[in-house]
C-alpha cells in the first residue's frame, strides 16, 4: 500500500482512537451504537468499510455528528 491511507483506513483509526480515549471496550460501544461487535472489529481491524448508517450510529454513540468523524486534521494517533 502506497503512504496515502484511504478514507476507510482513516476512519477506522479515528474510530479506534475515539474508542480508547473513552476506555470502552468493542463490546461497550457496538452495543451503545446498536451494531455487532463483530462489525466494529472489522470496521477497526479495516477489513470492512462501514455504511452510511452505521457511521451515523457510531457517530451518534460518540456524541459526534457523521461528518466529524471524518475530519482527521490534527488528530493524534
Amino acid at each position: 500500500m502506497d503512504n496515502i491511507q484511504t478514507l476507510a483506513n482513516k476512519f477506522a483509526i479515528r474510530i479506534r482512537f475515539e474508542r480508547i480515549k473513552r476506555r470502552y471496550s468493542q463490546e461497550k460501544l457496538a452495543e451503545l451504537a446498536g451494531i455487532g461487535r463483530s462489525t466494529l472489529t472489522q470496521i477497526e481491524a479495516q477489513t470492512s468499510s462501514p455504511t452510511l448508517d452505521v457511521v451515523e450510529k457510531l457517530a451518534k454513540a460518540l456524541e459526534y455528528e457523521p461528518f466529524e468523524l471524518l475530519i482527521f486534521k490534527n488528530l493524534e494517533i
